[in-house]
Order: structure tokens, then C-alpha cells, then sequence
């Protein structure tokens, strides 16, 4: 009886939460995608390559452009977003000294976009990890987050830009309502939170008007929260639940003082963007954090009300490759996903 229950109860989730999962078109090494409108979507993949996909006619071309990028180890053209018309880009930007974490603008015109920097990260640093890369634009301010470099303690120095997010105005001027021009007179103009190892995703949700965020641990210790004006996610005092990859101890999960995620992961499913789903086609989800994996290649479904969890589900797992970015048709509702080697999309 207990069996067949069991059955019963898995039958109806599995049609409750049935889904087709199409593979779009084939790519190489995808990092980001924007929905320029509702049949056109602007991709960039990790060695530099930007390019702009027809989704109602199947057509796809390339936009050459400037931009001079570090392409090795975690080093790539990262996110991309648009706006009034403007093409934003961060990148892993190629110094004579080392590399950084830089954000430029351009146009596209005849196929081509002349990028211009608004932002790069200081300082200059000899390593290709955790350059971070995600950007939110919202109305004449941008959003960029900074990975740590793999410089660890550098995340609480708040004199540097690695471990931080950044705001500034589109054209690259400064925010006069970020943390230094308020309570924090030492903080670098451009800083407007602190503490984080390597942030892979960023959100805004018009739901609550909040910004989310993904940031990756070290052996364990993955969350997702949100950003704070002002406020340290802890790293390297913190280690969120995990461990130095030689399995020393980094630090307690949380500690007062500094920001709480929204929730943890440990070990690590090797958390990389997310969404806050607002749509029709899977409107059951309205106000879920849908966030992806680069480890376990998985989609999950982050219940959460005022910054409280509340449950976790996984979607589907494996069933793709390592994936990298998620973003939502914004007229239909269904979902886009980013792997190594292809676009798919997620529908009913």
C-alpha cells in the first residue's frame, strides 16, 4: 500500500512539474545572454565572441568589436546586458601587468561595436580567477560584482575593488548615495557592498524591488542572498560552510556583524546565475529564485518570503551541460538556458 502510494505521489509531482527542454542552437563555451526583445537574444561566449541569435528565424551573426580580453583560466567576455539602445559588457580585461575585472559600453552599428571602459577594477592583479562579471542595470545606474581574484582577505579591503559590488551611473560617474559618501568616508567611491569570493549571479526582482545575488564558496559554502547597501558578506573571515580547497577550516558559516544569505549550500553545487521568475508559463513560480549550477548541472527552485527560506526543489539535474546563465522571455514567460555548448529553453 505504502509502494503504491509512493507511486501515486510521484506520478502527480512529475506531471505537476512536467517540461520541455529544447535545445535551441549550438554555441562555444556560452557565458551570458540578454533579451534585446521577444525574438531577439545578444549572447556572449567566454573567449570573446559576441552574437546576436533571431529566435523566430533561426539565424544567428557575429559582432565584431574591440574589446581586449583575457580569455584564460576563468578570464572571458562575461555578462551582457542592453540599454536605450547601448550595449554593456564586462570582461576579464588584458593589462601588461596582470589582468581585471572591467565594464564598457558601446553601440552596434553595422555589426560591429566599438566599446568604450566606464569602469575597471583596481588594483591590477597577476591571477586569472574569480573575476565575478555579472551586471544590473537599473534606470541610470549599473551594477557590477568583482570577484576576489583569489586574493581571499582582499574582500574586506574596502580601499580595493576585488570582493565587491560596484555601482556607478552608466556613463561611469559617481553615485553619490553609495556607502562612502554616507557612513563609510574611507570606502572606494564606487563600492557599495563588501565580503564576497566570486559572485556569478545578479538579479533585480521589480517584485520587491531588491537586488539578488549568487556568489560561489570555496570547498562548500555556496549561497544566495541579497544585496545590502553598506554591508560585509564576510569573506575570507567567514567561509560560509566550507573549506580551503586543502580542507583547512576558513572560518565559522556566520558570525554578527556582517550579511546573512538567504541560504547555503555545503558541499558546493558550484552555484553560477539566477533569475527571480515573474511570468505565465510557469506562474506557480512567481517569486521563486530559479538559480543554476555549473557542477551538477542543475536548475532549482528557491522558495524564500522577506529574505527567509522557506524550501528548496531541483527541477532537473544532468540533463544538460554546466550551466551558466538563465534568463526569461519577457513576453511569454519561458525560460532560456546557457551551457557550454548550446542555448535551451525550458517550457510547458
Amino acid at each position: 500500500m505504502k509502494q503504491l502510494l509512493f507511486i501515486l505521489i510521484y506520478t502527480f509531482c512529475f506531471y505537476l512539474y512536467s517540461f520541455n527542454l529544447e535545445k535551441v542552437i549550438n554555441l562555444n563555451d556560452g557565458w551570458s545572454i540578454f533579451f534585446l526583445n521577444e525574438n531577439n537574444i545578444i549572447i556572449t561566449e567566454k573567449k570573446g565572441s559576441i552574437k546576436l541569435f533571431d529566435i523566430k528565424n533561426k539565424r544567428i551573426k557575429n559582432i565584431e568589436h574591440n574589446l581586449n580580453i583575457l580569455s584564460s583560466g576563468q578570464g572571458a567576455l562575461m555578462d551582457i546586458i542592453s540599454h536605450n539602445g547601448k550595449i554593456f559588457v564586462s570582461y576579464s580585461e588584458k593589462m601588461s601587468n596582470g589582468s581585471t575585472t572591467s565594464l564598457a559600453t558601446g553601440t552596434i552599428k553595422s555589426n560591429h561595436i566599438t566599446f568604450n571602459n566606464i569602469f575597471r577594477a583596481s588594483p591590477v592583479i597577476q591571477s586569472n580567477y574569480h573575476y565575478g562579471g555579472r551586471l544590473v542595470l537599473i534606470s541610470d545606474h549599473i551594477y557590477l560584482t568583482v570577484g576576489d581574484r583569489g586574493q581571499g582577505m582582499i574582500a574586506q579591503d574596502y580601499e580595493k575593488h576585488p570582493g565587491s559590488i560596484i555601482k556607478i551611473k552608466i556613463d561611469g560617474g559617481l553615485v553619490l548615495d553609495n556607502p562612502k559618501f554616507e557612513n563609510e568616508k574611507l570606502w572606494l567611491p564606487e563600492i557599495f557592498q563588501i565580503g564576497l569570493r566570486n559572485p556569478q549571479g545578479l538579479e533585480y526582482s521589480p517584485l520587491d524591488n531588491n537586488i539578488y545575488i549568487t556568489n560561489h564558496g570555496a570547498k562548500g559554502g555556496d549561497w544566495f542572498g541579497v544585496l545590502k547597501k553598506g554591508e560585509n558578506y564576510g569573506w575570507k573571515v567567514l567561509g560560509w560552510g566550507g573549506k580551503n580547497y586543502i580542507g583547512t577550516k576558513i572560518g565559522p558559516k556566520w558570525a554578527p556583524g556582517y550579511t546573512k544569505p538567504i541560504h547555503y549550500w555545503v558541499p558546493s553545487i558550484g552555484i553560477s546565475s539566477l533569475i527571480i521568475y515573474k511570468g505565465q508559463e510557469f506562474k506557480e513560480w512567481n517569486g521563486n529564485a530559479l538559480i543554476t549550477s555549473l557542477k551538477d548541472r542543475s536548475l532549482r527552485r528557491i522558495v524564500f518570503e522577506n529574505n527567509q527560506f522557506i524550501k528548496e526543489e531541483i527541477i532537473f539535474k544532468g540533463k544538460i551541460g554546466r550551466i551558466r546563465d538563465i534568463e526569461l522571455n519577457p513576453i511569454d514567460g519561458k525560460i532560456f538556458l546557457l551551457d557550454e555548448h548550446a542555448l535551451w529553453k525550458l517550457s510547458k
